[in-house]
């Protein structure tokens, strides 16, 4: 898979709806059709792997996403994809050979623009699909180019009703080094981080670089610059590793090599495992803006684009996934996601499992991204022995949900 969008770094780049994102997607719906799935895509690109085990019966769901940042690596989404595949293939073949007793059907999904490098915002493809994000404004979203979603998944195939599903399952690279440093193998997902994110604009004055005085001078650039730095220091002002904080995707206006900015867009990012400590971290920045606007003598504006608490994961997946891990004799521990992922939806429409296993030295989003056969392999055991136990009908007390 990770020869579609092959950077020379010995990553991947294939941001969704470009032409190594649709290759890649082609190549996985053969791969599905090679092994008796039914392949269907919806609306918004998701791509799901249909096989049918008990007639009429719910799906549970297992996925991730193919899509990339740029210059990225080659394990974020796309392990969690084919992980699932082959857990997915791995009970339809117990199912056939009498080891499984199905009650439920099983699927597996490539959820649209995870990312959101291309596309604002991320997780749309499991947003548009559990009715948090309208199909029509997902489609109408453009890119820097200003080629809309509907332009860049091109032909949309005929509205079919959603999948009833009963339960979801995803695994992920951890993106951190907490299981590394503990030398385990299998993170037990039980809670996200609470996080904060804005779109910023500072608002400066168009001038000249080499005539304008120096105190007449509303510099956005040099206002945004102070932000950059007052938004990393707002970690050092909380107890150490409490909050996590950054500006990325600057914009810049007019962008002119003899002319100040009038104008500076950019994103900013707080998370924190704690909400009294994201709080905190709010209100210090409202302060930081202040003096960075008397200083620049700049105004800054900042819109929240997303923002959600600590939020837990279902229980009962937590302790499923525990048993499953202790069944195969696989190290385990409870842990956070800092980053979001698409179960952070789905969790809160079916019972779900989130598993993660290593990453080596933490690195994520970089073309170096990597994990031990090993452990990828290991995972992939992990995710389909908790796929034969909800087949089986654990965690399901009779409800689904039709995605959208």
């Amino acid at each position: 898979m990770s020869t579609f969008g092959a950077t020379a770094g010995g990553g991947v780049e294939r941001q969704a709806g470009s032409e190594a994102d649709h290759a890649t997607r082609a190549w996985f719906k053969g791969w599905l059709t090679e092994r008796g799935f039914t392949v269907r895509e919806d609306a918004i690109g998701n791509i799901f792997g249909l096989y049918e085990l008990v007639p009429g019966a719910p799906y549970v769901l297992m996925g991730s996403h193919l899509d990339s940042q740029p210059l990225a690596g080659r394990f974020d989404g796309a392990y969690g994809v084919l992980a699932a595949a082959h857990a997915a293939h791995t009970v339809v073949r117990a199912s056939a050979e009498g080891r499984v007793t199905p009650t439920l059907n099983v699927a597996v999904v490539d959820w649209f623009n995870e990312e959101g490098s291309r596309f604002a915002p991320s997780m749309m493809g499991s947003s548009v699909a559990t009715g948090k994000l309208a199909l029509a404004e997902a489609l109408a979203v453009t890119d820097t180019a200003g080629i809309t979603v509907a332009e860049a998944l091109g032909e949309r195939p005929e509205p079919v009703p959603g999948l009833e599903v009963a339960s979801y399952a995803e695994i992920h690279i951890e993106q951190g080094r907490l299981l590394e440093e503990a030398q385990t193998t299998i993170g037990l997902v039980h809670a996200t981080w609470a996080a904060s994110k804005y779109r910023i604009s500072v608002n400066g004055a168009q001038a000249h670089t080499g005539a304008t005085v120096m105190e007449d001078r509303r510099d956005a650039l040099y206002g945004a610059s102070l932000l950059v730095v007052a938004v990393r220091e707002l970690t050092e002002l909380l107890p150490e590793g409490a909050l996590h904080s950054s500006v990325s995707e600057m914009e810049v206006l007019p962008n002119s090599p003899v002319t100040l900015a009038r104008q500076v867009n950019m994103n900013l990012d707080l998370r924190s495992a704690s909400e009294e400590v994201l709080a905190r971290a709010n209100e210090l920045l409202a302060e930081k803006f202040e003096e960075i606007e008397a200083k620049a003598k700049v105004s800054i504006e900042r819109r929240l684009t997303h923002a959600w608490g600590l939020v837990d994961y279902p229980s009962g997946g937590v302790e499923l996934a525990r048993e499953s891990a202790a069944a195969l004799g696989l190290s385990h521990t409870p842990i956070m996601t800092v980053a979001g992922h698409d179960s952070t939806n789905m969790k809160d429409v079916v019972p779900t499992v989130m598993l993660f296993v290593p990453s080596i030295q933490g690195v994520s989003h970089n073309e170096a991204e990597d994990t031990r056969d090993a452990d990828a392999v290991d995972g992939v055991a992990m995710l389909s022995d908790v796929a034969a136990r909800l087949v089986s009908g654990e965690l399901h007390e009779g409800d689904s949900y039709r995605l959208a």
